[in-house]
């Protein structure tokens, strides 16, 4: 048997680069196969279920999907450098920016890819093609990347709720957003002191694979925002902590605007959607929830715009809220005095009537 692990990704993938980055620091020995169709369809999908990456298989032939759960299994079998941290504020601070990275910051990424095809479609078409048909001649694997390009260039639009109304805030805030994160850099070489947590492997996803790689966003990011570039390269290629988180369960202030953007634009979001799981549940308690459970009004910098709700954000909003309320009253206190004094309480002051659970990949109510 062999003590590799594989990761089933590719380079243009989003998600697949929060993965790597991780295998990458943790040491963990592992090879990339890229995947394919054929290696989706006939490989990934009868050993997970689901017709997404990256996947992990295991020495011992076990798969594992989605990036949070990949990471969550490999912590227990690795624990050396947690990218846990374990004082109570920064390990729900973390949790909290993985969730905002995988499904908020998931909007510019999927904008700027989609939006600029003058300058991105080749280079799409090309990395889409060799990723569906990697031994066709080079000249003609541009051609099998139509079909894919085309699914996810219109698919992201009615998803995430991006139109013309509103690409002009996604690119504002996003830009804004390149600030305060470059900011932070100037002090810290990671969101939360000198060694990557969880929220930094959240990041890297958008941050890599589309908004780092794609050419325009690629020259936007170096040229606002060269801390933040230096560190997608740091992330990219594994480097060992300098340091350790923080001292005393400190949260850096040059975090708070970006929690406070979290909690005015996607925490809106949020509870409506744990508001639609929980009514869709009620109506069979025993079925499993869809991926989207029809549309919603949201807004960005005051315009509205139809969006799908989303039931997985529940289940990683769960995490946090999970780890906030097992708190001891002592380390619980802890919390609520930093919430409080940021006037960040709205982070944790959300009712999930319903939670959910994972079975076979697939969400389902508890």
């Amino acid at each position: 048997m062999s003590e590799q692990y594989i990761q089933y990704g590719a380079e243009v993938s989003l998600f697949s680069g929060k993965t790597r980055a991780y295998l990458r620091y943790k040491e963990i020995p592992f090879t990339e196969t890229l995947a394919t169709a054929n290696v989706v369809n006939h490989l990934l999908y009868p050993n997970t279920g689901m017709r997404m990456i990256p996947v992990v298989k295991t020495p011992d032939g076990e798969f594992l999907q989605d990036t949070t759960t990949i990471i969550d299994t490999l912590e227990k079998r690795f624990p050396q450098h947690s990218v846990y941290p374990e004082s109570p504020t920064q390990k729900l601070i973390a949790m909290l920016l993985e969730l905002y990275a995988d499904e908020w910051l998931l909007l510019p990424a999927m904008h700027y890819r989609w939006h600029y095809k003058r300058s991105h479609l080749w280079f799409i078409l090309k990395e889409f093609g060799a990723s569906a048909m990697p031994n066709w001649p080079r000249a003609f694997q541009p051609f099998a990347g139509l079909l894919p390009a085309f699914y996810f260039g219109k698919m992201y639009k009615p998803v995430l709720g991006i139109s013309k109304k509103n690409r002009a805030a996604v690119e504002h805030w996003y830009e804004a957003f390149l600030g305060y994160f470059n900011t932070h850099l100037e002090k810290h070489r990671y969101l939360l002191g000198d060694r990557p947590s969880i929220a930094d492997f959240g990041f890297i996803g958008p941050l890599y694979a589309h908004l780092y790689r794609d050419p325009y966003s690629g020259r936007l990011m170096k040229k606002l925002a060269p801390n933040v570039a230096d560190w997608v390269e740091r992330m990219m290629r594994g480097d060992a902590p300098a340091g350790d988180f923080v001292a005393d369960d400190q949260i850096p202030e040059t975090l708070l605007p970006i929690l406070s953007h979290m909690l005015n634009t996607q925490y809106p979001v949020l509870r409506e959607s744990v508001k639609r799981v929980a009514e869709k549940a009620k109506e069979n308690p025993e079925q499993r929830l869809p991926r989207f459970l029809g549309k919603m009004t949201y807004q960005l910098s005051g315009i509205e715009e139809q969006r799908y709700v989303n039931s997985y954000a529940q289940w990683m909003l769960q995490r946090p809220i999970h780890h906030y309320q097992n708190l001891q009253t002592e380390k619980r206190q802890q919390v609520d005095n930093w919430l409080a004094g940021n006037a960040m309480q709205g982070l944790v002051d959300i009712d999930i009537p319903q939670w959910i659970e994972k079975r076979n990949n697939k969400l389902y109510p508890v």
